[in-house]
């Protein structure tokens, strides 16, 4: 779970700070900014930069979920090979 935890939290991260980035630069060229502006670039720079920035976060994630989904999927095979040792008797 901490490593969820930590993903999600550094995809906020360089979310906010492209945001700040684009506020900063959008403010260099006009006098009044639209948020909406800086929301939207800021969303479309963030995904392919997280894509190669946190690609590492990412795997161990992926791994972790992978392998709890794998001990679940042992668990429920064993008890419904429980189960049905037990019809069968």
């Amino acid at each position: 779970m901490k490593d969820v935890l930590v993903y999600t939290l550094l995809r906020i991260l360089l979310f906010l700070g492209l945001a700040a980035v684009v506020y900063l630069v959008a403010l260099l060229f006009t006098d009044r900014v639209q948020s909406g502006f800086v929301i939207l670039t800021a969303l479309l720079l963030s995904v392919p930069l997280s894509w190669k920035l946190l690609a590492g976060p990412r795997e161990r994630v992926a791994a972790r979920l992978q392998a709890r989904a794998a001990a679940a999927s042992e668990r429920f095979e064993e008890i419904r090979a429980k189960e049905d040792a037990e019809d069968t008797e």
